[in-house]
Parts: structure tokens; sequence; C-alpha cells
């Protein structure tokens, strides 16, 4: 299981830190992500960032992203794909 901080991009637009679109920083176990949606279906929790300043949301579970969509899915549960049958 992930451990996950979710921050708004105050950032977004500047070059290198995507599209005005994408309002969202997911850090996953430290390595961040910009995402322009988010679909997150396990607990979470507020808290304050290191600085004492900003806050985070917080939570623990597994992401897939929807490429199409910019989406981060954040779940109890790895869902495997369909296996093809040969």
């Amino acid at each position: 299981m992930n451990t996950y901080q979710i921050r708004f991009n105050k950032s977004r637009g500047q070059e290198g830190r995507g599209s005005m679109d994408h309002v969202w920083r997911v850090f996953e176990n430290g390595k961040e992500y910009l995402f322009k949606g988010l679909d997150i279906s396990v607990p979470i929790k507020s808290e304050k960032d290191a600085n004492g300043i900003d806050y985070n949301i917080t939570c623990k579970g597994y992401m897939k992203i929807d490429r199409d969509t910019s989406t981060a899915i954040i779940m109890a549960k790895i869902k495997m794909p369909d296996l093809e049958t040969i």
C-alpha cells in the first residue's frame, strides 16, 4: 500500500508545472505527478505540510492513472487487467 499526499497546484501553467488545467499535485511515496482530475475511493485525512503553512490531503491506497483524462484514481485494492486467452 502506498502513501499519497495531494495538494492544489499553485504553480500550474508555469514552465514544467503542467497546463492551467493540471490543478492537482499528487505525491506517491514522495514522487510527484500532476493531474487534471482526481477520483479517490479511500478514506482521506488533512494535515499540515512539512513547513507548517500549507495543507495536504493524505491517504493510503493504490493509484491507477487514466492518461486519456489525466486523472489519478486512488483505490483500496489493485485491480488487475482482464487476461486475454490465446
